[in-house]
Protein backbone atom coordinates (compact mmCIF):
# COMPACT_ATOMS: atom_id res chain seq x y z
CA UNK A 1 0.00 0.00 0.00
CA UNK A 2 1.19 3.73 -1.41
CA UNK A 3 2.36 5.46 2.21
CA UNK A 4 0.89 9.35 2.68
CA UNK A 5 4.75 10.67 1.91
CA UNK A 6 4.97 9.14 -1.23
CA UNK A 7 1.11 10.13 -2.25
CA UNK A 8 2.14 13.88 -1.45
CA UNK A 9 5.14 13.44 -3.59
CA UNK A 10 2.85 12.21 -6.42
CA UNK A 11 0.85 14.68 -5.87
CA UNK A 12 3.42 17.59 -5.95
CA UNK A 13 4.60 16.24 -8.72
CA UNK A 14 1.47 16.23 -11.18
CA UNK A 15 0.76 19.99 -9.82
CA UNK A 16 4.24 21.25 -10.33
CA UNK A 17 3.89 19.65 -13.79
CA UNK A 18 0.91 21.13 -14.60
CA UNK A 19 1.75 24.65 -13.60
CA UNK A 20 4.82 24.32 -15.49
CA UNK A 21 2.53 23.30 -18.64
CA UNK A 22 0.25 26.77 -17.77
CA UNK A 23 3.79 28.60 -17.38
CA UNK A 24 5.19 27.24 -20.78
CA UNK A 25 1.24 28.34 -22.34
CA UNK A 26 0.97 31.59 -20.93
CA UNK A 27 4.99 32.43 -22.33
CA UNK A 28 4.04 31.58 -25.24
CA UNK A 29 0.63 33.22 -26.31
CA UNK A 30 0.87 36.02 -23.67
CA UNK A 31 3.96 37.17 -21.71
CA UNK A 32 6.70 36.69 -24.11
CA UNK A 33 5.45 38.42 -27.07
CA UNK A 34 4.19 41.47 -24.61
CA UNK A 35 7.52 41.98 -23.57
CA UNK A 36 8.93 41.65 -26.93
CA UNK A 37 6.59 44.41 -27.38
CA UNK A 38 7.78 46.66 -24.77
CA UNK A 39 11.59 46.46 -26.55
CA UNK A 40 9.82 49.01 -29.09
CA UNK A 41 9.61 51.47 -26.86
CA UNK A 42 7.58 54.15 -29.16
CA UNK A 43 5.01 50.87 -30.07
CA UNK A 44 4.65 50.13 -26.41
CA UNK A 45 3.53 53.58 -25.64
CA UNK A 46 1.36 53.60 -28.49
CA UNK A 47 -0.34 50.36 -26.59
CA UNK A 48 0.15 51.51 -23.11
CA UNK A 49 -1.64 54.99 -24.36
CA UNK A 50 -4.82 53.17 -26.02
CA UNK A 51 -5.51 51.50 -22.39
CA UNK A 52 -6.00 54.13 -20.70
CA UNK A 53 -6.43 54.38 -17.04
CA UNK A 54 -5.24 50.58 -17.16
CA UNK A 55 -2.18 51.17 -18.77
CA UNK A 56 -0.10 51.37 -16.23
CA UNK A 57 -1.42 48.28 -14.16
CA UNK A 58 -1.68 46.35 -17.41
CA UNK A 59 2.59 47.35 -17.25
CA UNK A 60 2.94 46.74 -13.62
CA UNK A 61 1.12 42.77 -14.49
CA UNK A 62 3.76 42.44 -17.39
CA UNK A 63 6.68 43.14 -14.80
CA UNK A 64 5.11 40.69 -11.66
CA UNK A 65 4.80 38.33 -14.94
CA UNK A 66 8.57 39.14 -15.85
CA UNK A 67 10.01 38.40 -12.00
CA UNK A 68 7.87 35.46 -11.67
CA UNK A 69 8.82 33.32 -15.36
CA UNK A 70 12.40 34.56 -14.18
CA UNK A 71 14.41 33.34 -17.55
CA UNK A 72 12.21 36.52 -19.88
CA UNK A 73 14.40 39.51 -19.49
CA UNK A 74 13.76 42.30 -17.39
CA UNK A 75 15.72 45.66 -18.79
CA UNK A 76 13.36 45.85 -21.97
CA UNK A 77 10.63 46.23 -19.74
CA UNK A 78 12.52 48.86 -17.14
CA UNK A 79 13.87 51.00 -20.17
CA UNK A 80 10.02 51.12 -21.93
CA UNK A 81 8.93 52.21 -18.22
CA UNK A 82 11.02 55.37 -18.78
CA UNK A 83 10.20 55.93 -21.98
CA UNK A 84 6.27 55.61 -21.76
CA UNK A 85 5.90 56.88 -18.12
CA UNK A 86 9.12 58.98 -17.08
CA UNK A 87 11.29 58.33 -14.84
CA UNK A 88 9.29 59.13 -11.61
CA UNK A 89 6.16 57.02 -12.20
CA UNK A 90 8.19 54.63 -14.30
CA UNK A 91 10.95 53.90 -11.27
CA UNK A 92 7.41 53.76 -8.84
CA UNK A 93 5.59 52.11 -11.23
CA UNK A 94 8.92 49.36 -11.32
CA UNK A 95 9.43 48.81 -7.58
CA UNK A 96 5.77 48.06 -6.93
CA UNK A 97 5.45 45.41 -9.46
CA UNK A 98 8.82 44.28 -8.43
CA UNK A 99 7.65 44.10 -4.41
CA UNK A 100 4.49 41.99 -5.73
CA UNK A 101 6.31 39.77 -8.18
CA UNK A 102 8.99 38.90 -5.43
CA UNK A 103 6.23 38.37 -2.60
CA UNK A 104 4.97 36.01 -5.05
CA UNK A 105 8.38 34.09 -5.74
CA UNK A 106 9.51 34.26 -2.20
CA UNK A 107 5.89 32.26 -1.17
CA UNK A 108 5.80 29.87 -3.80
CA UNK A 109 9.42 28.72 -2.95
CA UNK A 110 8.93 28.74 0.45
CA UNK A 111 5.92 26.18 -0.61
CA UNK A 112 7.77 24.25 -3.15
CA UNK A 113 11.66 24.36 -2.70
CA UNK A 114 13.99 23.68 -4.55
CA UNK A 115 12.39 21.82 -7.27
CA UNK A 116 10.96 25.25 -8.18
CA UNK A 117 13.98 26.58 -9.12
CA UNK A 118 14.77 23.77 -11.07
CA UNK A 119 11.94 24.99 -13.36
CA UNK A 120 13.77 28.31 -14.76
CA UNK A 121 17.26 28.14 -13.71
CA UNK A 122 20.38 24.87 -14.36
CA UNK A 123 21.22 23.82 -11.18
CA UNK A 124 25.01 25.28 -11.22
CA UNK A 125 23.74 28.40 -10.94
CA UNK A 126 22.13 27.39 -8.38
CA UNK A 127 24.49 25.35 -6.35
CA UNK A 128 26.44 28.60 -7.28
CA UNK A 129 24.89 30.73 -4.14
CA UNK A 130 24.20 28.19 -1.82
CA UNK A 131 26.67 29.96 0.41
CA UNK A 132 23.90 32.06 0.84
CA UNK A 133 22.14 29.38 3.28
CA UNK A 134 25.15 28.94 5.07
CA UNK A 135 27.50 31.82 5.75
CA UNK A 136 27.42 34.47 8.93
CA UNK A 137 26.92 37.10 6.67
CA UNK A 138 24.17 36.05 4.45
CA UNK A 139 22.34 39.39 4.79
CA UNK A 140 25.24 41.39 3.72
CA UNK A 141 26.14 39.31 1.17
CA UNK A 142 22.19 39.08 -0.24
CA UNK A 143 21.55 43.11 0.04
CA UNK A 144 25.08 43.29 -1.41
CA UNK A 145 24.43 41.40 -4.51
CA UNK A 146 21.27 42.92 -4.78
CA UNK A 147 22.38 46.57 -4.78
CA UNK A 148 25.07 45.96 -7.56
CA UNK A 149 23.85 46.26 -11.50
CA UNK A 150 24.53 43.50 -13.27
CA UNK A 151 23.91 40.62 -10.62
CA UNK A 152 21.20 37.83 -11.68
CA UNK A 153 18.34 39.15 -9.49
CA UNK A 154 15.78 36.91 -10.55
CA UNK A 155 17.89 33.90 -9.70
CA UNK A 156 18.43 35.89 -6.10
CA UNK A 157 15.20 36.77 -5.63
CA UNK A 158 14.13 32.71 -5.93
CA UNK A 159 17.34 31.58 -4.19
CA UNK A 160 16.05 33.87 -1.15
CA UNK A 161 13.10 31.58 -0.53
CA UNK A 162 15.72 28.90 0.42
CA UNK A 163 17.30 30.78 2.95
CA UNK A 164 16.28 31.22 6.52
CA UNK A 165 16.14 35.05 6.50
CA UNK A 166 13.11 36.41 7.35
CA UNK A 167 10.34 36.91 4.72
CA UNK A 168 9.96 40.94 5.48
CA UNK A 169 14.00 41.55 5.13
CA UNK A 170 13.76 39.17 1.83
CA UNK A 171 10.95 41.45 0.47
CA UNK A 172 12.57 44.44 1.82
CA UNK A 173 15.87 43.43 -0.14
CA UNK A 174 14.47 42.23 -3.49
CA UNK A 175 12.26 44.96 -3.69
CA UNK A 176 14.41 48.63 -2.58
CA UNK A 177 17.52 47.27 -3.40
CA UNK A 178 16.56 46.62 -7.28
CA UNK A 179 16.30 50.49 -7.47
CA UNK A 180 19.90 51.34 -8.64
CA UNK A 181 19.21 48.71 -11.53
CA UNK A 182 15.78 50.30 -12.18
CA UNK A 183 16.27 53.92 -11.94
CA UNK A 184 19.75 53.72 -14.79
CA UNK A 185 16.71 51.93 -16.90
CA UNK A 186 14.33 54.61 -16.15
CA UNK A 187 16.63 57.32 -16.54
CA UNK A 188 18.01 55.76 -19.92
CA UNK A 189 14.31 55.43 -21.22
CA UNK A 190 13.14 58.53 -20.39
CA UNK A 191 16.05 60.20 -22.40
CA UNK A 192 15.25 58.13 -25.07
CA UNK A 193 11.51 59.55 -25.51
CA UNK A 194 12.50 63.06 -24.94
CA UNK A 195 14.58 62.83 -27.31
CA UNK A 196 17.90 63.13 -25.52
CA UNK A 197 19.66 60.53 -27.16
CA UNK A 198 22.83 61.87 -26.34
CA UNK A 199 22.50 61.60 -22.97
CA UNK A 200 20.53 58.37 -22.99
CA UNK A 201 23.71 57.20 -24.83
CA UNK A 202 25.80 57.94 -21.88
CA UNK A 203 23.54 56.74 -19.29
CA UNK A 204 22.93 53.05 -21.15
CA UNK A 205 26.90 53.11 -21.16
CA UNK A 206 27.70 54.21 -17.92
CA UNK A 207 25.02 51.24 -16.68
CA UNK A 208 26.92 48.71 -19.34
CA UNK A 209 30.13 49.17 -17.47
CA UNK A 210 28.87 49.63 -13.66
CA UNK A 211 26.60 46.16 -14.73
CA UNK A 212 29.87 44.42 -16.12
CA UNK A 213 31.72 45.14 -12.70
CA UNK A 214 28.76 43.99 -11.23
CA UNK A 215 28.93 40.96 -12.68
CA UNK A 216 32.68 40.96 -11.84
CA UNK A 217 32.03 41.40 -8.37
CA UNK A 218 29.23 38.49 -8.12
CA UNK A 219 31.83 36.01 -9.50
CA UNK A 220 34.50 36.97 -6.91
CA UNK A 221 31.96 37.06 -4.15
CA UNK A 222 30.76 33.23 -5.53
CA UNK A 223 34.34 31.90 -6.07
CA UNK A 224 35.36 33.27 -2.78
CA UNK A 225 32.67 32.00 -0.81
CA UNK A 226 32.36 28.47 -2.73
CA UNK A 227 34.42 26.79 -0.57
CA UNK A 228 32.31 27.33 2.26
CA UNK A 229 29.57 25.63 1.34
CA UNK A 230 28.10 22.84 3.46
Amino acid sequence: MMSEDKKKKIIAGILMGIAALIIILVCIFIGIPLVRLAGEPEEFRKWVDAKGIWGPLIYMGLVIFQILIAFVPGEPLEIAAGYVFGTFRGTVFCLIAASLGSIMVLLLVRKFGKALLEIFFEKEKIESLKFLQSSDKKIILFLILFLVPGTPKDLLCYYGGLTDISMPLLIFICTVCRFPSVITSTVGGDALGTGEYSFAIIVFAVTAVVSFLGILIYRKISKKNDGKKD
